[in-house]
């Protein structure tokens, strides 16, 4: 146990305890829907059945985020993202449209990675672009669903996504976490704000106005 899980708040004890309770009995629920959708990727497009991404976590520290593989490989010329809408299969479309893609970050969710509710990971190299307010989303742990999730998910733009995440930052509560499950499994049923428009999910985050990256140096140095 680390200094920081030995010294947490009794609420975070209590949110932590929820997670892992919640984690374990969906991964238990939904087991049959977790063998046909692995059965599904399996033999439409092959091995590997899951897809590893290393996202930030709280503080901005990495983890492998686990989901369901939703894209066949990349072929001669293709690059990441500029193909992703192509390469989404039509297993992958359904497993996306109903969420079910991302049911294995339920494992996440039980190492301690993540939480059930809180601003979804997003991948490292982001981390930089943020400008101090944006980092701000860094501050609790991500989650498998979240603020921004249930109000535009990746319909709106990354201004106003990051905005949402920072004020859940500042109003989170055990209440506000229950409304934003509630509204989540609303939003699997209509299957809104999948994509955003001409995109698999999200256009590629370039960094928030004047924010200068390690990648900007590069090229401009």
């Amino acid at each position: 146990m680390t200094d920081q899980e030995r010294f947490r708040p009794p609420i975070e004890l209590v949110r932590r305890g929820l997670d892992v309770l919640g984690a374990g009995v969906a991964l238990v629920a939904l087991s049959p829907v977790l063998a046909i959708a692995a059965l599904a990727i399996r033999v439409t497009m092959g091995s590997p059945v899951l897809f590893h991404e290393v996202r930030a976590g709280r503080g901005g520290e990495p983890f492998e985020l686990l989901k369901f593989r939703t894209m066949r490989p990349l072929r001669d010329g293709e690059t990441i993202p500029e193909s992703d809408a192509q390469r989404i299969t039509r297993v992958g479309r359904l497993l996306r449209a109903s969420s079910v893609d991302e049911l294995p970050s339920l494992v996440n969710v039980l190492r301690g990675e993540m939480g059930l509710v809180g601003p979804r990971p997003l991948p490292v190299r982001y981390v930089e672009r943020f400008s101090p307010e944006q980092a701000r989303r860094l501050e609790v742990a991500p989650g498998l669903t979240g603020w921004a999730q249930v109000n535009g998910r990746n319909s709106t733009s990354w201004a106003e996504r990051f905005a949402l995440d920072v004020w859940y930052v500042d109003h989170r509560s055990m209440r506000l976490d229950l409304h934003i499950i509630a509204l989540t499994l609303r939003g699997v049923v209509t299957r809104a704000g999948i994509s955003h428009e001409g995109h698999a999910t999200m256009p590629e985050f370039q960094g928030a106005p004047g924010k200068v990256t390690s990648t900007d140096r590069s090229v401009t140095g």
